[in-house]
């Protein structure tokens, strides 16, 4: 701003699960800073049912912390509810979580939202879900691609070709955001169906990771064991600076 409230400093988790005779491994590091004291991001991590998100609440707003709990309480309770799910369910949740958290915000004098990324894995085939700038990339035969698109005001500006895409991440704009969870009664998850292989690394961060570092400079930390380049990444982001909270889940597929 993984599953429970935090304290200031790290947790971290590992989970694991064959998938026809398919390994995927997952790990996550949540910390509240080094300016913050409040940490609004939640991580959600359920390798064995193949979803994983990142929630950040809005700094700053009305209860960020809260509406970020209400993101990954929606996904636990779907994966616990039903011995199947699908993309649309998961879409479903996501949209009735926002309706709520809008609702319980009472009006725009209390705005309370999070942004969402989430990543449902099932055997070859894979759905990103997101709103907001949290993000998610993979790592491919040496390639990294962020799969999702930021909706934010540097992206607009970048898409008006009002900024080149090398400046946005140092724009002093850069977390101000166009789209959460909560903000508005109905808010488009935006969704992207990709393929999945074996050797994938998939990324999901919030912006207190992202933020302020270029998509090759990324490249060079993803390289190592998980918990390796988990630590890594957290301690690379908190000796930044580590202005905003700094949450990420890994997903290696095996």
């Amino acid at each position: 701003m993984i599953l429970a409230n935090l304290l200031p400093g790290r947790r971290r988790t590992e989970r694991s699960i064959a998938k026809e005779e398919r390994r995927i491994r997952s790990v996550t590091r949540t910390h509240v800073g080094r300016v913050r004291t409040v940490n609004e991001d939640r991580v959600f991590d359920c390798a064995e049912r193949g979803l994983w998100a990142v929630a950040d609440g809005m700094g700053g707003h009305f209860s960020g912390d809260v509406a970020a709990q209400r993101v990954v309480d929606a996904l636990r309770t779907l994966v616990d509810s039903r011995p199947h799910f699908d993309d649309g369910m998961i879409d479903a949740a996501l949209n009735r979580t926002g309706r709520r958290i809008h609702a319980e915000a009472g009006g725009s004098a209390r705005i309370s939202g999070s942004t969402i990324i989430a990543l449902h894995i099932d055997r070859d085939e894979g759905m990103v879900f997101w709103a907001g700038d949290s993000r998610a990339y993979r790592l491919r035969a040496g390639r990294i691609e962020q799969l999702s698109r930021d909706h934010s005001l540097v992206q607009e500006l970048v898409d008006a070709g009002a900024l080149a895409p090398e400046q946005a991440h140092r724009h002093p704009q850069a977390h101000v955001i166009t789209r959460a969870l909560g903000t508005a009664a109905d808010v488009a998850i935006e969704r992207r169906a990709i393929t999945v292989a074996p050797g994938d690394l998939y990324l999901l961060c919030s912006d207190g990771l992202a933020r302020g570092q270029a998509d090759p400079d990324l490249l060079d930390r993803l390289d190592g064991p998980l918990d390796t380049i988990a630590d890594r990444l957290l301690d690379d982001a908190l000796t930044a600076g580590g202005a905003d909270n700094i949450s990420l889940v890994l997903i290696a597929v095996g």
